[in-house]
């Protein structure tokens, strides 16, 4: 009884989407709301997921030569107006301090949005000679952005992220280092979060304020509704004028080198959640799972099963995160806890398997049983754990396949969009105002022009005039 009130717990996907995504992020115990409008406590559990997707993220970013830093918090007002665009980009979204203690500051202090104006100001007095370049900077922080409408990891004042800042010699160089980036992006979302992306850049409209071209990975969630997951952004050397970074080249000459930034924020835990998450809870990719195997103990107070239980996750200590439930609770309340709190295997161990010297392990995914012999632990378990992401993959990239459309023309669009939820492949001859039409009239925005392009008509959707790129379309978070 106790198993089927935990379950029921959780609102069906079927039913409110909303309410399903908030049961998990609250029953799971990942989050809880703080005193500060918009702003969320991540618990222990949720801040174990980041704290893995940042170490795998900052090792392969230090195998490229990255290295972190950290800049203030806060950005005088007069350094944040010297680059228009961007200012005029994040205006509505900044959040002021005006006094310190009970004095009235004379200058205003923009709580930190994004970095760039921050690295920009360090780079303008560090960088003079092309032997000073490249920099390749990094930093883990949180920023500010004072949203009207908020919700758990997806859209919150404050968030955690990582964002990179790098300046160039050239622009071939940087335009290099964006691609490199949004390219990584790609391959640990797919391989470590098992999540399928389309890589693409953003439209004029669309891009980073600041930015001459934005690239981006977008993921479709369960309700069809795309997921921005992560940008690359290339930036000329407009931010280096603005802030007059100059330095030497190689025959003696002073020029404005060229600038990088890219990030990921903890969304991309919202997004592990719409992308892989059923209506009994989290499933979570291995790579980024807090507890990867749990062992749940059978009839635990016979004589030896806790014993063999301890001497089982003392052997898989070595190769994978493993944890023993070892309190009263009736079994199957653990394995709706874990299942809620989506551990990619659960390992189970009772009498009768100590005495033919197996166990039972059941994957997350697809509650697939597996009977396994314990002198085949240390091989079977790394398999399944493989096996587990492989299969969060494909079901995740079958379900996109099932929910993408093709559109020739508005109407088309128009009857897609209002009866079905995915993205939309339609042809665009990129023009701002056909762009702006699509987001009136049918309430889609353009998600990215893909790098994989396909001619999906010889015709812009919009107008009918000679196309010139096919871009996805949808809804978004």
């Amino acid at each position: 009884m106790e198993n089927k009130k935990l379950v029921e717990a959780i609102t069906s996907m079927e039913v409110d989407f909303a309410k399903w995504y908030t049961d998990i992020v609250k029953k799971a115990g990942l989050m809880d709301y703080s005193g500060v409008r918009g702003c969320m406590v991540i618990e222990p559990y949720g801040f174990a997921i980041w704290e893995n997707i940042q170490s795998i993220l900052d090792e392969k970013f230090k195998k490229l030569g990255h290295e972190n830093v950290s800049m203030p918090m806060f950005i005088p007002e007069s350094l944040l107006q010297k680059e228009k665009d961007h200012v005029e980009g994040f205006a509505p979204e900044v959040a002021w301090v005006t006094h310190g203690g009970n004095e009235k500051l004379q200058e205003r202090l923009c709580v930190r949005p994004t970095s760039e104006t921050l690295f920009c100001d360090y780079y303008s007095r560090v960088v003079h000679s092309w032997r000073d370049l490249p920099k390749l900077y990094n930093q883990w922080c949180s920023v500010v952005r004072w949203e009207k409408t908020t919700r758990p990891f997806l859209r919150s004042v404050e968030f955690h992220w990582q964002e990179g800042h790098t300046v160039h010699e050239t622009a071939e160089e940087a335009k290099e280092e964006t691609q490199r980036m949004i390219n990584l992006y790609a391959d640990f979302c797919e391989n470590e979060l098992a999540i399928p992306v389309i890589k693409g850049k953003k439209t004029d409209k669309e891009k980073f304020a600041g930015a001459l071209e934005t690239y981006t990975i977008e993921a479709l969630m369960h309700d069809g509704k795309a997921l921005q997951s992560g940008t690359s952004h290339y930036f000329g050397d407009g931010f280096a004028k603005a802030y007059d970074i100059t330095f030497q080249d190689r025959d003696n000459k002073i020029r404005y080198p060229h600038q990088t930034s890219w990030g990921l924020s903890t969304r991309i835990i919202g997004g592990i959640i719409m992308s892989h998450g059923d209506n009994s809870g989290l499933v979570l990719p291995p790579a980024i799972a807090p507890i990867q195997v749990i062992i749940i103990p059978i009839a635990m107070h016979k004589q030896g099963v806790l014993d063999k239980a301890k001497e089982l996750k003392n052997r898989l200590e070595n190769i994978c995160r493993v944890k023993i439930d070892e309190t009263d609770q009736t079994p199957g309340w653990k394995f709706s806890q874990y299942e809620m709190k989506g551990v990619p295997l659960r390992l189970e161990i009772g009498p009768k398997d100590i005495e033919k010297q197996q166990c039972v392990i059941v994957r997350r995914d697809n509650r697939e049983k597996t009977f396994v012999n314990l002198c085949d632990l240390e091989e079977k378990i790394p398999i399944l754990l493989d096996s587990v992401r492989e299969g969060m993959y494909n079901k995740a990239l079958d379900r996109r396949e099932s929910m993408t459309y093709s559109a020739q023309n508005m109407e088309e669009l128009k009857s897609i969009a209002n009866s079905k939820e995915g993205f939309i492949k339609a042809m665009w001859c990129g023009d701002k105002k056909c762009e702006e039409l699509i987001k009136e009239e049918v309430g889609l925005s353009s998600r990215c022009i893909p790098f994989k392009q396909e001619q999906i008509s010889k015709a812009c959707v919009c107008c009918g005039k000679e196309s010139g790129k096919m871009v996805y379309w949808g809804k978004a978070y």
